[in-house]
This record gives structure tokens, C-alpha cells and sequence, in this order.
């Protein structure tokens, strides 16, 4: 690397009104292959990174939100690399072509996103596509990679709604490992409600710095689907159901509440949960207390009310606005109100001990043996599994 800055700083000393034309179309020219070169070396080593998680060590995400944040990087110029990265290493015959300087990166970036409209049935045509690529511009690049996705789409299309609407189906039940399997057949137009929404869902994250976070496509729809139905469930104009909003019910034990001995927590239709989620849910809750007798017979009920009231919650809001894990910029509306210190604990409801954390960043704090929060000189500090403190995100 050392080698590298001086020839950097070598040509730097030139003067650039005193170079031969020749001479400059030529420097032009060898810079610009080493400048494809040393751009093909990065995104390998970025692959690397995201490969080993690297980016988990500070709490970020994905690798794109940790070249955005360490390296000074435009979100969506770090979430393209971090794209781009990854399709390299299942496109080596890509690669080679670039590193052999028969392609450029522009046109890498071209074959790269035809990719992702169907890896397998690219994985075929990539001969045919590189070909095309050594031979025409970038503009004719991309007219041929538009019909190629027109051939796709033709040979995946499906016809016929009346059909198609009568074998709709949909599955959704509790399996014995405590997970929820879902599956199904949607019509079209559902289907592209659903489609819609996720997307909503995926771009908002996107633009909240989490759309790289390193999970598969799978997993990050299965967690957009989730978002959707939570925010549906946090609606006031939800419709009644028995007499009262629909709502998820965690039942736990009043000791485990009270923080004075371990106890059980229980999802209503899905059973059982661990203590650290149940306590993530006890930071920002609604709690009703069920009196039981020795035969578990309901002896009294009391009153639903909120654990953080809404005019504490909006005060919270407008303080933090956003997330407070360093790096996140998930907006308040997906973020729960934490305890610093939790109510099993001791800690007050209040607002210098409450701080938004979104969902994700919420249950990384409550993981056993994961990031901590604790207060510092009356401020909160976030730490590092090893005990290392990690910068505070304070909103500006």
C-alpha cells in the first residue's frame, strides 16, 4: 500500500499544462485501468468483510451502514458497492473479464443488477452477456440486457385471474419450535398489495441506512412482514375484535415483572418465549394485572394501561427522534421506548431513563452476553460485548 501512495504522490507533482497531449491520452488511459483495478480489489475485500461480519464488532448491521458511517461513504454509494460486491463472488467469470481488462466496471455494474432479476437463468446467459459487454458501449449494454429481461419475464409470465383467484390460499400456524410457518398462493392483485407493501417496508429501510444489513432476502421480507403487521396492530382506527382492539398478549409471571425471581413468559398463540424477550416487550408495553388463585381460576382484573404513558412517549420522541444505537437512523415510529435501566430492576419510567431503540437494536441490547446500555455521568453509553464503549449518537 505504501508503494501505492508514491506513485500517487509521484504523479501528483506533475504538471499537468506541461504534458504532451500523447503523453496524457496515455496516462489517462493506464490510470484509468488501474483505477478499475484497484476498484475490483476494494469490492473483493469489501465481500470479505460482509462475508466475516466484520461490521458486527461496532453494532453495525450490514457492512454497507459500517462503509457508510467508518469510511464516509453516501448511503446509497455503500449500499451499491456492498451490492456489487456480493453478485462478484457468484459472477467469476465477470471478474476475471474485469480483471483481465476485457470489461469495464460500468458494465460489470450493468450485468450485476440484470442478475438479480433471476440468478439461475443468468448464471447460464453470462457467457452471452459478457460477450456483449466486450463489444458494445454501455447504453447498447443495457438495451441488450433490457431484452434479455423481457425474455425472462415472458417465460415466467402467468395468465389466466380467474384461475389464478380461485386457488388462492394461505396458511399460517404455530410449528413445535416455537416459530410460525406461513405459506401460500395469492391471487394477483393481493399478491401485489403484499408485493407493495414489502417494498414499502424494504425502502424504508433502506433509506434508514438497515436495506444491507447482511440477512437474505428472505429474512429481511419475513422481517418487513412483520413490521407491516405490528404497525397495523399500533393503529387507533383498527377495527374491534371481542369487544376490544386486536393486540399481542405476553403473559409473565408477577415475580419475573417485579424482577424478583425468574418465571415464565408466554406468547398466546405461539407459546413460550425466552426472559430477555419478554423483558424487551415489558420496556414499552401495555400491562393488565390478572389476579389467579390456587386453582388458576381468575380472582381479579385490572384496568389495561400503558407502561410509558403517550405524553412521556411524545417527549421521548422529540428528544431522540430516530433510533439511538450509534449508526441506526431508523425513524421513532418503528423504535420502542427502552428502559436504561429496567423496571425489573428497579429502573423508573421516566424520561431520563427511557431511549428509542428500534426493534432490531432493541433486541440486541436484551440478548444475553450482546451490547449493553448503561448511564454514564447521567448519559447513556452503549457497550460492546468485550466492554468497550461505543460513541453516543446524540439527534443534532
Amino acid at each position: 500500500m505504501s508503494e501505492l501512495r508514491s506513485v500517487v504522490e509521484a504523479f501528483r507533482c506533475e504538471a499537468m499544462s506541461e504534458l504532451p497531449d500523447a503523453r496524457l491520452e496515455q496516462d489517462f488511459a493506464e490510470l484509468q485501468r488501474a483505477v478499475e483495478l484497484l476498484e475490483a480489489e476494494r469490492l473483493r475485500r469489501l465481500a470479505e468483510i460482509d462475508r466475516r461480519g466484520l461490521h458486527e464488532r461496532d453494532g453495525f448491521l450490514s457492512a454497507a451502514s459500517w462503509l457508510a458511517s467508518s469510511h464516509k461513504v453516501a448511503w446509497g454509494n455503500a449500499r451499491a458497492d456492498l451490492r456489487i460486491a456480493r453478485a462478484l463472488r457468484d459472477m467469476p467469470r465477470s471478474l476475471s473479464a474485469l480483471l483481465e481488462g476485457e470489461v469495464s466496471m460500468s458494465a460489470v455494474k450493468v450485468l450485476a443488477a440484470a442478475r438479480q432479476t433471476d440468478p439461475l437463468t443468468f448464471d447460464h446467459s453470462e457467457p452471452q452477456l459478457l460477450e456483449a459487454a466486450r463489444v458494445h458501449a454501455i447504453g447498447d449494454l443495457q438495451r441488450v440486457v433490457g431484452f434479455w429481461r423481457q425474455q425472462v419475464d415472458h417465460a415466467h409470465d402467468l395468465r389466466g385471474d380467474d384461475a389464478a383467484r380461485a386457488r388462492r390460499r394461505l396458511h399460517a400456524s404455530a410449528t413445535y419450535l416455537g416459530m410460525v410457518r406461513v405459506d401460500g398462493d395469492l391471487d394477483p392483485e393481493t399478491g401485489e398489495a403484499l408485493l407493495t407493501a414489502l417494498g414499502a417496508v424494504l425502502d424504508a429501510e433502506t433509506r434508514s441506512n438497515i436495506g444491507e444489513d447482511g440477512l437474505t432476502p428472505a429474512q429481511r421480507r419475513a422481517d418487513a412482514l412483520g413490521e407491516i403487521c405490528r404497525q397495523w396492530l399500533d393503529r387507533s382506527d383498527r377495527p374491534m375484535v371481542g369487544g376490544e382492539r386486536p393486540h399481542v398478549t405476553l403473559t409473565v409471571d408477577a415475580g419475573m415483572l417485579a424482577g424478583r425471581e425468574a418465571g415464565t413468559a408466554e406468547l398466546d398463540r405461539t407459546g413460550p418465549v425466552p426472559e430477555e424477550l419478554a423483558k424487551q416487550h415489558l420496556c414499552d408495553a401495555s400491562v393488565m394485572r390478572v389476579v389467579l388463585s390456587g386453582r388458576s381460576q381468575p380472582m381479579d382484573v385490572g384496568r389495561r394501561t400503558p407502561i410509558v404513558p403517550p405524553a412521556m412517549r411524545r417527549a421521548v420522541i422529540v428528544r431522540d427522534r430516530r433510533c439511538r444505537f450509534p449508526g441506526c437512523d431508523r425513524p421513532h415510529s418503528w423504535c420502542d421506548a427502552h428502559h436504561i435501566v429496567h423496571r425489573a430492576d428497579g429502573g423508573p419510567t421516566a424520561i431520563g431513563n427511557l431511549l428509542l431503540l428500534c426493534r432490531r437494536h432493541h433486541r440486541m441490547v436484551h440478548a444475553p452476553g450482546g451490547f449493553s446500555l448503561e448511564l454514564l455521568d447521567s448519559r447513556p453509553a452503549f457497550k460492546r460485548p468485550d466492554g468497550s464503549l461505543l460513541e453516543d449518537r446524540v439527534p443534532p
